[in-house]
């Protein structure tokens, strides 16, 4: 299928550096503060997926947090084991480092590989598994990981697999439905022995003007490996096209 417009505004146009920071859209797990322009949210050191908005609340979290962020310390740590000690602790650290940088394409990529547009309720059944490519001599940290496959698997892929995982995963999707959103796309990030898990809220499909791609996997592919931070979905909207 061809499209009018490219799925974002710097789509054709080469790689600029330095690059921007990407954040995208965050909410602090202890007070429910959703991100603002200016502000700058701190993600847990531990997991890399639990956000806060201040260190007094990481503070107050880390009790309730404590159990889900030691569990996925433990899991690196046994898969190393396993791996008898071959794993690359680069690894470990380039693939948070990826997650955290594509948050906002990563989020984008799963509504759009789960249908969300059109079938809401895939929300709750599917989940999106991107294999990637580690390439640890390249001299851009934002180009160390290339895009090896992409997949729709079921949503008990991750949740049943990984209890305490599935525990945190509803919590978040209880809260976000809680604020009248959808819930949570489940993302799960692989390259080789070590994974991700990236749990994104998402509001409700009638407040989202992104405009449905059948493209995503491509256009996933082609940002991670142009090493690019600073994807912008295309949107068309009353006022026309937007960026953001």
């Amino acid at each position: 299928m061809s499209y009018a417009q490219p799925a974002a505004a710097n789509y054709y146009s080469p790689p600029s550096r330095p690059q921007p920071k990407q954040r995208g859209h965050r909410v602090c797990d202890q007070c429910n503060a959703v991100e603002q322009p200016g502000s700058r949210y701190r993600l847990c050191g531990g997991c890399m997926v639990t956000q806060y908005c201040s260190q007094d609340c990481q503070k107050k979290h880390w009790p309730s947090h404590k159990a889900i962020c030691q569990h996925t310390s433990s899991q690196i740590s046994a898969t190393k084991q396993q791996a008898m000690g071959s794993l690359d602790d680069n690894l470990v650290k380039n693939l948070r480092k990826f997650t955290s940088s594509h948050s906002s394409l990563l989020g984008w990529a799963g509504f759009q590989a789960l249908q969300l547009k059109r079938m809401p309720s895939n929300i709750r059944s599917n989940a999106l598994l991107i294999e990637l490519s580690h390439r640890p001599s390249s001299s851009d940290p934002h180009r160390r990981f290339s895009v090896k496959g992409t997949h729709i698997v079921p949503r008990t892929y991750v949740t049943d697999n990984d209890p305490l995982v599935g525990d945190d995963i509803r919590r978040r999707e209880d809260r976000c439905r809680r604020g009248g959103g959808l819930g949570c796309i489940v993302v799960l990030i692989q390259c080789g022995e070590i994974s991700q898990v990236m749990p994104i809220e998402v509001d409700s499909p009638n407040r989202i003007s992104w405009d449905s791609r059948n493209d995503w996997a491509e256009v996933l592919r082609h940002f991670v490996e142009s090493g690019r931070t600073d994807f912008s979905p295309i949107s068309t909207t009353a006022r026309g096209i937007v960026y953001g």
